[in-house]
């Protein structure tokens, strides 16, 4: 979890940690703008549907027909079709891939969330955003190969980020996020939050907005890295 104090001429980040616990999570939105989450925040609908129904022993149920397009359909969610056609790329599927047990661990957060009195829709108005740091590095501009895996890749994709950014200072954490692509990830989940605060990125559109209240929202950004520090949005 990263946390980064903003200025009309800067930004720090103040703290990072790794570990974190639920209950410093839900404490987290009573001293913060917006809390970036680098999970999906819910499950296809259509994927929830069809297993609803197949496990229905009584219920004639859904058509099946096994299929490729059939699967990536249920597989991928409304906001996961949105980042593939503008990243060109397929998020990880919540529905089949391993990321679901992270979610699921999102899924009782996001409870927990509720029940303290903070406000979440999943579409990303309110206290709670669904983030994809890769993404966003990649819409800024930046060259994420390796990153994940590779400290080296990380100290220059740490070096290039601050070179366009030079009002962000994360110096006292810097060897952490070199040494972990999870703490580099968190700080790019804040920067992330801060671009939806100022509404520099792409909401669901009226015909997606359902989806995305049940589903979540990706919420990617438009502009620049530079825009998130400016005299007209500060």
């Amino acid at each position: 979890m990263a946390i980064v104090e903003w200025t009309a001429i800067g930004a720090k980040l103040i703290s990072l940690q790794l570990g974190v616990t639920d209950n410093l999570i839900v404490e987290a939105p009573a001293t913060i703008d917006k809390l970036g989450i680098d999970c999906p925040l819910g499950w296809p609908i259509e994927f929830v549907d069809f297993v609803s129904s197949h496990n229905d022993l009584d219920s004639k149920g859904h058509e099946v027909d096994g299929g490729m397009g059939w699967r990536r359909r249920l597989s991928f969610r409304e906001t996961d079709r949105a980042v593939r056609e503008r990243t060109g790329r397929w998020p990880l599927s919540v529905a089949t891939d391993r990321l679901g047990l992270t979610a699921m661990r999102c899924a009782g957060l996001l409870r927990r969330l509720e029940r303290s009195g903070v406000q979440v829709d999943r579409s990303g108005i309110g206290s709670v955003v669904e983030v994809y740091p890769g993404a966003t590095l990649r819409l800024w501009g930046f060259d994420t190969t390796g990153y994940r895996s590779s400290k080296e890749a990380r100290k220059r994709l740490l070096s290039e980020i601050l070179d366009q950014a030079k009002w962000l200072d994360v110096v006292q954490f810097a060897p952490l996020m070199i040494k972990s692509c999870d703490a580099f990830d968190a700080v790019i989940a804040s920067l992330s939050s801060r671009a939806v605060t100022l509404g520099l990125y792409e909401p669901p559109t009226g015909s997606q907005l359902r989806q995305a209240r049940v589903e979540g929202w990706i919420a990617l950004p438009t502009g620049k890295i530079q825009e998130l520090v400016s005299p007209t949005s500060c």
